[in-house]
C-alpha cells in the first residue's frame, strides 16, 4: 500500500510517500526556522500562511522524488492534531480535497503517535510492551504501550515541554533560535557538573515532569552571577558553556529518572525515544546507557526523522488504514487531540507485580 503522508502541525510543511508503513520512497520537508528566527519562536499566523504557499509544491516534489504518479497513491494520512489550528487546517483541508478528488481513503493521525512510528524505518520491529518517550518543543510525555496502537500516558509534563525550555534558556542568553542545537553544541565544551540545578519534585508523588522551575532557576543564576547575554558577533564565555552543559544535563536526568523508575515496575521490552529533542546527542547517549543498565533495547529515529516529518505520519496512518479505519470528509483539525486510548487498571498491572499506582 502506498500512503501519501502530509504534516503541517507547526512550522514544517512536509509530504512523504511510504510503502507498507516501513519503506520511505520520499520525504520532503520545508522548514520555517529562518522565517520565525527573528521572533525567537513560532508565530502562528506566519506559519499558516507559509503552509498555504508551500503545501502543493511540497506534495508535488514528494511524488516526483518517489517516482510515483498521484493516481498510484492508495491512501492519504494527514496530521489531525495536536498543533496550531491554522497550520493544521492547511494540511487537513488539502488532504480531504485530494482524497475526495482521487476517491481514495484518508485518515487523520495524532501527531504524537506519528513520532512513535518514526522509529519504524531504521530499527527492528518494536517488541511489546514498550515505552515511548516523546520529547519535543510542544510535548513531553512517556507512554506505556501494551501492544501496537494502544497508549497510556504514565508521565507527562505539568507545565512546559523540554524543547520549549531549551528555547527559553537560549533566549535568555541571546544564543538564537531554535535553542536545542546551539545549547547542545556549547554544552560539549562545558562542565555538566559545574552548576547543580534542581529536578522538580511533583507534590502528589507521580513521576511527571516540570521544567518551569528549572527555567526560573537558570534565570536566577544568570541574574545573581551577572552573566551578560551573548552580544551579536561576540565570544562565548566558559561560564555560559558550563551553564548550557549543566542545564542540558538536568533536563536529561529529569527525563530518564521517570523512565528508569517506571521501567522497573512495568517491564517494557523496548524503549522508544523520539521527537525533536531526540536529536540531542547527550539524551541519546544517556538513554543508551540506561538501556544497557536495564537490559532494554532503545530505538531512536534518525535525526532527519526526529523533527516533524510526513513519513512518520504515513507510517502511523498505514497502521490505522490496514485495520480498516478511515476518516469522513467531516473530519476537522483537533488542537487538543490526545494520545491515550486505554485505561490501565490497577488489578491488571498487579499481574506484572507493579508497585506504582497509575
Amino acid at each position: 500500500m502506498l500512503v501519501l503522508g502530509i504534516e503541517s502541525s507547526c512550522d514544517e510543511t512536509a509530504a512523504a510517500v511510504v510503502r507498507d508503513g516501513r519503506e520511505i520512497l520520499s520525504s520532503v520537508i520545508s522548514s520555517q526556522i529562518e522565517l520565525h528566527r527573528p521572533w525567537g519562536g513560532v508565530v502562528p499566523e506566519l506559519a499558516s500562511r507559509e503552509h498555504l504557499a508551500k503545501i502543493d509544491p511540497i506534495v508535488t516534489e514528494a511524488l516526483e522524488t518517489a517516482k510515483v504518479d498521484l493516481k498510484e497513491i492508495d491512501a492519504i494520512a494527514v496530521t489531525q492534531g495536536p498543533g496550531l489550528i491554522g497550520s493544521l487546517l492547511v494540511g487537513v483541508s488539502y488532504a480531504k480535497a485530494l482524497a475526495f478528488g482521487l476517491e481514495i481513503p484518508f485518515v487523520g493521525v495524532n501527531h504524537i503517535e506519528g513520532h512513535v512510528y518514526s522509529v519504524n524505518f531504521e530499527n527492528p520491529p518494536v517488541q511489546y510492551p514498550a515505552f515511548a518517550l516523546i520529547v519535543s518543543g510542544g510535548h513531553t510525555n512517556l507512554f506505556y504501550l501494551p501492544e501496537e496502537g494502544k497508549y497510556k500516558v504514565i508521565a507527562r509534563t505539568r507545565d512546559d515541554a523540554a524543547g520549549e525550555a531549551f528555547d527559553k534558556v537560549s533566549k535568555m542568553l541571546n544564543l538564537g533560535y531554535p535553542g536545542g542545537p546551539v545549547i547542545e553544541k556549547l554544552a560539549r565544551e562545558g562542565d555538566a557538573k559545574k552548576i547543580r540545578f534542581p529536578i522538580a519534585k511533583i507534590s502528589d508523588g507521580r513521576p511527571d515532569y516540570s521544567f518551569s522551575g528549572l527555567k526560573t532557576a537558570v534565570a536566577r543564576y544568570i541574574r545573581e552571577n551577572n552573566i551578560e547575554p551573548v552580544q551579536d558577533g561576540g565570544g562565548i564565555s566558559q561560564e555560559i558553556k558550563d551553564l548550557c552543559a549543566s542545564f542540558q544535563d538536568t533536563v536529561v536526568r529529569s527525563l530518564l529518572k521517570s523512565v528508569e523508575k517506571l521501567a522497573d515496575e512495568l517491564f517494557p521490552k523496548t524503549l522508544i525515544v523520539a521527537g525533536g529533542v531526540a536529536c540531542n546527542g547527550y539524551l541519546r547517549n544517556a538513554s543508551e546507557k540506561l538501556g544497557e543498565k536495564l537490559n532494554l533495547p532503545v530505538y531512536f529515529p534518525s535525526k532527519h526523522l526526529s523533527t516533524d516529518n510526513a513519513a512518520m505520519i504515513a507510517a502511523a496512518g498505514y497502521f490505522h488504514l490496514k485495520n480498516g479505519e478511515c476518516a469522513e470528509l467531516t473530519m476537522n483539525a483537533d488542537v487538543t487531540m490526545r494520545l491515550q486510548n486505554i485505561e490501565v487498571e490497577d488489578n491488571e498491572l498487579k499481574k506484572k507485580k507493579v508497585r506504582y499506582k497509575l
